[in-house]
């Protein structure tokens, strides 16, 4: 069994840059523009943690969000998970999030989540953020086997794994 999830050596890529989002460490200072990104996108984020993920709830509060944040961050800093908000250029704007976990089925060593918030899903940002995350994790991440529930693997044989 592995004992962490990158080697301790390991220098996390900080940021992902493109022309259409930066990708960089999710923190509680986002805590306004993510909760914003999630509220207003519910509907369109069931599922992506897994059928029977209650996340998001129309409950969800500030608060709630700004303790899931923190811990996001604790684990980052930890590298035990990687948690990466997904920004317009100018950083005025949550489009989505990325989250690197460590896999618990022995054919993975990692899987990837993703999304992008509901006003986002028109403009073809989804996939672009989907290619420019396989290609970041084979280019610059320790991983030599990633999976993407709900994506590459659909949930009822990630779950079967």
């Amino acid at each position: 069994m592995k004992t962490s999830f990158v080697p301790s050596d390991f220098q996390v890529p900080k940021t992902l840059d493109t022309k259409r989002f930066k990708l960089r460490m999710l923190t509680v200072s986002d805590v306004v523009k993510d909760y914003d990104a999630v509220m207003t996108s519910i509907d369109h984020l069931k599922g992506v943690f897994g059928p029977h993920s209650s996340w998001p709830s129309k409950g969800l509060t500030l608060e709630q969000d700004l303790i899931d944040l923190g811990w996001h961050q604790k684990e980052f800093q930890k590298k035990s998970s990687f948690a990466y908000t997904m920004m317009s250029p100018d950083e005025t704007k949550c489009l989505g999030c990325v989250y690197f976990y460590p896999s618990d089925k022995t054919s993975f060593d990692a899987m990837a989540l993703l999304w992008v918030r509901t006003s986002e899903v028109e403009t073809g940002l989804d996939q672009e953020l989907f290619e420019a995350v396989k290609k970041w994790l084979q280019e610059r991440w320790p991983f030599k086997k990633v999976a993407f529930p709900g994506r590459d693997i659909s949930w009822e044989e990630w779950n079967a794994l």
